[in-house]
């Protein structure tokens, strides 16, 4: 039973940390603001949500299970809550997105 648990466990940890570096990429990938914001902000929950379940798995029944869990429920609640605040803050400064046209596509190299 501790095989599977770890088994699991670990598939959580690698998908947590996939999906962190993917997040990464497209922070450097994407172009402009909201994009970028985009990225980070689901793959920064989704990437520390998949950890923080890979190490309940391996922490076990206790005191470190609940920590664990409470850094978890906050960060499911203030993560996406700052990702909204940044992007109404860039709409209201007025910060145009880049919008597909093909002027702008083919003049980049």
């Amino acid at each position: 039973m501790t095989n599977w648990i770890d088994l699991f466990s670990w598939v959580l940890l690698m998908g947590g940390s996939f999906v962190g570096i993917s997040g990464g990429i497209g922070l450097l990938r994407f172009p402009d603001f909201y994009t970028r914001m985009h990225a980070a902000g689901v793959t920064d929950t989704l990437c520390a949500a998949l950890i923080l379940l890979g190490l309940m798995l391996q922490a076990g029944w206790g005191l470190v299970l609940l920590k664990l869990f409470v850094i978890l429920a906050l960060l499911l609640l203030t993560s996406p809550t700052a990702t909204h605040a940044l992007g109404r803050a860039a709409l209201h400064s007025r910060l145009q997105p880049l919008l597909d046209n093909p002027e702008e596509l083919s003049s980049k190299p």
